[in-house]
């Protein structure tokens, strides 16, 4: 019988990011499946379970774990709770997470108390934010770890990982990006209902430290973009705390030049991306994928802090209305090389032949701190 491999997926962010790999793991041989929790499971943001399911030959299980508002914590227990009950009945050889979510997290615990193998894609990563937390502790509970640059491994390998299980493979969803997405921009308009063709791309989150002042931020960095006369398509925040007051502010766009979008399959995303003028806001696909595009980006507040650094990225905060005009009086349309210190589109195949090694699967669960030598 193949080896079971399950990866648990929380949101389209992570989706993008995993798909390659399973995809890939799907055609080495090995029997995939997905447990998808999370935002894929609300229908206001976009119900993106659905594009789970279009991931041919692999098996979708799902699992409700939120109703709109709960917090991070009472997400934490039934995640916790529901996977565990899953895994018990579905024993996979091998779970597979992602960064930094809290379904990660608590997936990640489940395994580490089972003594189930999990692979940690894209720890290693800093941001200053409760995201970090969460990552570093996945990092800490899970067997494997996939990141995406050296430095990356480095810090793997501070929290006191073994070397032998840290593997440099780059950022998944760069795959994805580095070939042609399968559809083309004329496809993408039409499907979105996007009325322009000279746009930029706006993502902005809720940072869960700052709830707060979400609201306040995103009226700020909204109301700049507003003024600067450009047009947007606007990809709605994800379900942290500190959400529905930057929904407030979407609310408000005027609709002749802001297209405000719940969700988008991955390709269609990659596309709009690929002829995008610019974009603004505190995603990482503005600090990972955009340089490597060569799309110039605004990084919003601290969300991505010391994340990642590409002379195609910029700095400003939320409230910074003369450094938002500046960014999109004077890099609007511009075009950078493609900066690829993370990857260039072969993550997947050195994740997989990881998996087809037999040290890979015979490597110890019990877990010891291994010292950096000094």
């Amino acid at each position: 019988m193949p080896r079971t491999v399950l990866f648990v997926t929380g949101t389209r962010a992570d989706f993008g990011k995993l798909e390659p790999l399973a995809v890939a793991t799907r055609d080495a041989g090995f029997d995939v499946s997905f447990f998808t929790t999370g935002m894929h499971m609300l229908k206001r943001y976009g119900l993106t379970k659905l594009e789970v399911h279009r991931t041919s030959g692999v098996q979708v299980h799902e699992f409700l774990n939120q109703r709109p508002g709960d917090p991070q914590d009472m997400v934490l227990a039934k995640t916790i709770i529901g996977f565990s009950d899953f895994v018990k009945e579905y024993a996979p050889d091998l779970v597979v997470i992602h960064g930094d979510r809290v379904e990660a997290l608590a997936c990640a615990l489940v395994c580490a108390t089972n003594y189930i193998r999990c692979a940690h894609i894209e720890g290693g990563e800093v941001s200053g934010t409760i995201d970090e937390i969460y990552r570093h502790c996945n990092s800490k509970l899970a067997s494997q770890h996939f990141v995406s640059s050296q430095d990356a491994a480095r810090r793997v390998m501070a929290l006191g990982e073994p070397e032998a299980n840290i593997r440099a493979i780059g950022s998944p969803e760069l795959d994805f990006h580095a070939g042609p997405s399968g559809v083309t921009l004329a496809q993408v308009r039409e499907r979105y209902a996007i009325p322009f063709g000279d746009y930029g791309i706006c993502v902005f989150h809720p940072v869960t430290s700052e709830a707060d002042t979400m609201g306040a931020q995103a009226d700020a960095l909204f109301d700049a973009l507003d003024r600067s006369g450009r047009n947007f398509v606007v990809i709605a925040p994800n379900n942290d705390p500190g959400s529905a007051a930057i929904f407030d502010a979407i609310a408000r766009l005027p609709n002749e030049r802001f297209r405000v979008l719940p969700s988008m399959r991955f390709a269609h995303f990659s596309e709009l991306m690929k002829n995008a003028k610019a974009m603004v806001g505190n995603s990482s696909a503005g600090v990972r994928e955009a340089p490597f595009l060569g799309l110039p980006s605004l990084d919003i507040g601290t969300r991505q802090t010391n994340r990642a650094k590409s002379p195609s990225v910029f700095f400003a905060d939320a409230t910074d209305t003369a450094a938002i005009n500046t960014f999109l009086q004077n890099r609007w349309g511009e075009a950078y090389p493609r900066h690829d210190a993370f990857g260039g589109g072969s993550a997947s195949e050195r994740f997989v032949d990881a998996l087809k090694s037999e040290d890979f699967w015979q490597s110890s669960l019990q877990k010891t701190f291994h010292d950096i030598p000094s």
